[in-house]
C-alpha cells in the first residue's frame, strides 16, 4: 500500500488519503469510503471523550491520561501562572509497529 503526500513540509496521510485507498484497494465507492473513515475516527473519539482506551492490534494504544493541576511559568515575562488539571490523550505504539519503524531506518552511508 502506497500514497503520495502532497506537501513537503508537512508529509502527513489525511482522512481523505485513506478514503481514496478503500476505494482504489477494496472496491467501495467513494461516499462508503468516506463515510467509513469518518465512522472510524468518530468511533475512536467518542470513545476516548467517555475515558475507554482504545487497543488496535498491531498498532498500539490511545490512553485518556489525567494531568494534575501545577504551577507553571510564562516564558515571555516570567509571571507565575496556574497550569488547570486537564485531560490528554496519549499514544503508545505496539512492539509490531516499532519493529517495522526501525526495519526502515536506512543504514547512513
Amino acid at each position: 500500500m502506497e500514497f503520495e503526500v502532497d506537501s513537503l513540509e508537512t508529509p502527513a496521510l489525511t482522512k481523505a488519503q485513506l478514503a481514496e485507498l478503500l476505494f482504489e484497494q477494496i472496491g467501495l465507492n467513494k461516499r462508503e469510503s468516506k463515510d467509513m473513515i469518518d465512522a472510524f475516527f468518530t468511533l475512536i473519539s467518542d470513545s476516548l471523550v467517555e475515558g475507554v482506551d482504545i487497543k488496535i492490534s498491531g498498532f498500539g494504544n490511545f490512553q485518556i491520561r489525567t494531568k494534575a493541576p501545577r504551577p507553571g511559568r510564562n516564558p515571555r515575562t516570567g509571571e507565575a501562572i496556574p497550569i488547570r488539571a486537564r485531560r490528554v490523550v496519549t499514544f503508545h505504539a505496539s512492539h509490531k509497529l516499532k519493529e517495522q519503524i526501525q526495519g526502515e531506518v536506512p543504514e547512513p552511508a
